[in-house]
Order: C-alpha cells, then sequence, then structure tokens
C-alpha cells in the first residue's frame, strides 16, 4: 500500500510537535508558496521560518502583526509587507498556497484570496484522489 509520501512527496517547510507546515503543490506540479519563498531577501525568510517553527512547535502564534486570519478558512504568515496565506487540515498539517508582498494598508486583495482558494481546491483535489487510486 502506498504512502501520502510514496504518492505525492509533500515538501515540508517545518515538522513541528502540533503542526507540520507545508507547501501546496498545484496540479501541474508547482509549489507557488516555495518559489515565492525563495525569491524574498533572506531577512523576510529568517521571520518566516521563526513564524513556522512557533506555529508547529506551539500550536499558536499569539501576536496578530505575525498570524491572522486571511479569509475565511484561511489565515497568513506576515513578516512586514511580506504575505504567506495557509489553512488547517485536520491530520494537523498546515498547508502555505503562495506568497504575496502586499503594498498598502487596506484589506488583502481579491486576486490573492481567489488564489489561496484556487490553489487550496487544486492540493485538496490531489490529495483526495491519490487516497482513491490507492483503494
Amino acid at each position: 500500500m502506498l504512502t501520502f509520501g510514496q504518492c505525492m512527496h509533500p515538501i515540508i517547510a517545518y515538522r513541528g510537535v502540533r503542526f507540520t507546515i507545508e507547501y501546496a503543490i498545484r496540479r501541474d506540479g508547482s509549489v507557488p508558496a516555495l518559489d515565492f519563498f525563495k525569491l524574498i531577501e533572506t531577512r523576510w525568510q529568517a521571520r518566516l521560518i521563526i513564524l513556522f517553527k512557533l506555529l508547529g512547535d506551539t500550536g499558536l502564534i499569539r501576536n496578530q502583526e505575525q498570524f491572522r486570519k486571511f479569509t475565511e478558512g484561511f489565515f497568513e504568515f506576515k513578516a512586514f509587507q511580506v504575505r504567506m496565506p495557509c489553512y488547517f487540515r485536520p491530520d494537523k498539517r498546515v498547508v502555505i498556497t503562495h506568497g504575496f508582498t502586499k503594498k498598502k494598508e487596506s484589506a488583502a486583495p481579491r486576486s490573492e484570496i481567489e488564489r489561496a482558494v484556487n490553489i487550496k481546491l487544486e492540493y485538496e483535489e490531489r490529495l483526495t484522489s491519490e487516497v482513491r487510486s490507492r483503494r
């Protein structure tokens, strides 16, 4: 019997005591969050890694300047203007959909919300099809 890891290898950002933080993989095999992460400055990468570790190990980030609700069903890791939307799965995984740089103080751009939702749908569909194909 194939396991999830053997079929579609998850790309782990951090494996903690409470949660595993991972990057969503799109239908075409691309990983938008990881691609974004690799492009941002090292100082923002370091801040995000600290947040991944904090959430992964303790299960929460109290500071809303660093982690808060993005839209219904999504939260976002925040490092100054750098944002990485994510969602929680029931199996103790937090999946990061993508990343973007927010320029204004206003609410998240509708296009980024739609992108997060689309990536989640693709990833969840792919996970479901992996489970079905193993039966």
